[in-house]
């Protein structure tokens, strides 16, 4: 049974090889195709030339190599026979007095079409006009090869499959993705979702770095696929050496790519899915009102076998979270100026005297108050400036209350101390309400009072009311309307938890580094401290709140999943088993998924009243921005 996820394994191979030599050419390109095949994958690309060798110069207006390349490549086709996984090989194809450098995408013991490279470099250490013509030459649109007629030239893309399923590419040749006008754009607006790059560059010090650069960048304006398949070390001819660097690309994120300099054949794999690049193209008008410069032809081929196991669909558990340390504190650096700008410019244009905070000595409290502090030292204002109040209740805990204290001496601002007790008291007495049933107006009595204190000061101070709010909760509407839903700007709103965590951490490693050891430990004992509204007596043990919703790393991976790609509710369950492995349960999944979807659509309500606050990465819920749904939405479609 095919599995339903959407899928596909692409692989590049850098296969060892011989120029001037097709017959062991071909051997090597059969043994890594079977290899690549055996392993799920795709569709298989190999280099430019790699039939006959990238290097072969003048060599190439010799019949006898020709004729060679051309036995290679019919037996290269023969050897798809029984496999739904394609072939894409390069080689040169000579029609009429004319000599093109083209690739072969075949299947099934089809040869499919012949698409054709159409800039050709001629500088420096490359001569390639001196023997090839470009695609634009080529005067009809198919050529008689291998005994049929083929579809050959520019502008082709190849059609794997009909309906939500299908799997479109286009093909281009190494200097085309290095020019002005790349031919992929046009590819890409006719429809394909990925973009097979047969590549011979030569290696020179830093080329890698810019070639990587280059594919990752032309995925991104594409919002699909690319790969690219490098010539491999046995090109490695007289001036020139080739490294076999292979890189597979989505959407501006490299996912994958080989080691260079390798001897013998080395491939690179990644599993893609097709319906991402649609999704992302989707809600890109620009790309939707774009239309090609270049007429493209559509090339039917029959359906690609899926992704066998999802061991290369590159999902990663915490997908705002960046994996490596370096990129990871500079994102958080990156987020904290985003936010503290913002704040700065909210700060400025109200003409406010001072910023006033809700401090619980949680997690997004602190954040927000880091916030703050950075937002006075952008504008040059005393830290004092900045209002922190800690309202404990019925349920705060001496952890909490005693961090939040020492939060606010460690940043400079002023703390005040509202007990919120007594006055949530005599609320209960005036709606004759028995504070003995520990319902949800016992809880949200709590959160309204707090929020009205810091309204209520902030008319005193003539101050702003700073937000607390993270994506995560605006998400699953983890707050109470016109309580902690409310403010006059919510710094955190466009950070999720699971990231949120991680810029206090990084605030904690620059405290430390600085000289502030203290505040460093106080921020690394609120990130250690579990997550808790801390609204019932008894401490924070028996309420904290993923023991409720379930962990906040899946809730966030369902929502970048179901808000970036549109996933439906079968491929958010086996994402999230692949992603998490053995760190969860089916069991874990499902009460977690059924929690996000139900409270995802049903809290819009909550949305659609939400203060501004900065938008930091791709994805927000602001009713103003990105997200804008009914708050009567029925959620039967998701569940």
């Amino acid at each position: 049974m095919e599995h339903m996820n959407g899928f596909y394994r692409v692989a590049a191979c850098s296969p060892e090889l011989r120029p001037g030599d097709p017959a062991f050419n071909a051997a090597r390109i059969r043994e890594a195709y079977a290899a690549a095949a055996d392993a799920g994958a795709a569709a298989v690309v190999f280099p430019e030339l790699s039939v006959t060798g990238y290097t072969c110069g003048d060599f190439f207006e010799n019949r006898a190599l020709l004729a060679a390349a051309e036995r290679a490549a019919a037996g290269l086709v023969r050897a798809t026979e029984g496999r739904r996984c394609l072939l894409v090989f390069g080689l040169p194809v000579r029609v009429g007095p004319r000599l093109f450098n083209a690739a072969a995408v075949a299947g099934g013991g089809r040869l499919f079409g012949l698409p054709m490279k159409e800039h050709l470099p001629n500088y420096r250490e490359f001569y390639e006009k001196r023997q090839f013509r470009p695609a634009h030459e080529l005067a009809e649109g198919a050529v008689r090869f291998l005994g049929a007629d083929v579809p050959a030239g520019g502008g082709l893309v190849f059609a794997c499959g009909e309906g939500a399923g299908a799997f479109r590419f286009g093909v281009e040749i190494c200097e085309d993705l290095w020019s002005v006008r790349p031919p992929s754009g046009d590819l890409a607006l006719g429809g394909a979702h990925a973009v097979f790059n047969l590549s011979a560059g030569d290696e020179l010090v830093a080329k890698a770095d810019y070639r990587r650069s280059l594919v990752a960048g032309q995925s991104a304006r594409l919002c699909g696929v690319y790969l690219l398949a490098g010539a491999g070390v046995g090109e490695s001819t007289s001036e020139s050496v080739f490294s076999g660097h292979s890189i597979v690309a989505f959407n501006g994120r490299v996912l994958a790519e080989t080691e260079r300099f390798a001897r013998g054949s080395r491939t690179v794999a990644a599993d893609v899915n097709p319906a991402w690049c649609d999704a992302v193209r989707a809600s890109w008008s620009s790309f939707c009102d774009a239309a090609p410069e270049r007429p493209v032809r559509r090339v039917a081929l029959p359906a690609l076998p899926p992704s066998p196991d999802l061991a290369l669909a590159g999902l990663d558990p915490r997908p705002f979270v960046p994996a490596g340390g370096a990129e990871r504190a500079a994102r958080c650096a990156e987020i904290l100026s985003i936010q503290a700008s913002g704040l700065a410019a909210r700060w400025e244009c109200t003409a406010s005297r001072r910023l006033v905070v809700g401090l619980s000595g949680g997690l997004d409290s602190t954040l927000a108050l880091l916030v703050c502090a950075r937002a006075a030292d952008l504008l040059s204002r005393p830290r004092g400036d900045v209002l922190a109040v800690t309202m404990p209740g019925f349920g705060t805990t001496a952890r909490t209350k005693g961090n939040a204290e020492a939060l606010a001496s460690e940043l400079g601002a002023e703390l005040r101390t509202v007990p919120i007790g007594p006055a949530v008291e005599r609320h209960f007495e005036d709606i004759g309400h028995d504070p003995a049933e520990r319902d949800v107006t016992y809880e949200n009595a709590q959160a309204r009072e707090r929020t009205q204190i810091l309204m209520d000061l902030a008319n005193q101070e003539r101050g702003l009311v700073v937000g607390t709010g993270d994506l995560s909760e605006i998400a699953l509407g983890w707050s109470t309307y016109n309580g902690d839903q409310m403010s006059m700007y919510g710094v955190n709103c466009g950070v999720p938890k699971t990231l949120v965590r991680h810029v206090v951490s990084f605030a904690a490693d620059e405290a430390e580094a600085a000289g502030s050891a203290s505040l460093a430990a106080v921020l690394r004992d609120v990130v250690a401290t579990p997550v808790s509204p801390e609204l019932l007596p008894g401490g924070a043990e028996g309420q904290k709140t993923e023991g409720i919703l379930g962990r906040y790393e899946l809730h966030d991976f369902f929502l970048y999943h179901f808000l970036k790609w549109g996933e439906t509710r079968e491929n958010l369950r086996a994402f999230a088993l692949r992603a998490f492995g053995s760190e969860t349960t089916d069991a874990e999944v499902d009460r977690a998924l059924d929690t996000f979807l139900k409270r995802f659509v049903s809290q819009q309500f909550k949305r659609d009243a939400s203060p501004s606050g900065p938008k930091v990465g791709t994805l927000s819920l602001s009713p103003r921005g990105d997200w804008r749904a009914p708050a009567d939405m029925s959620g039967a479609a998701f569940s």
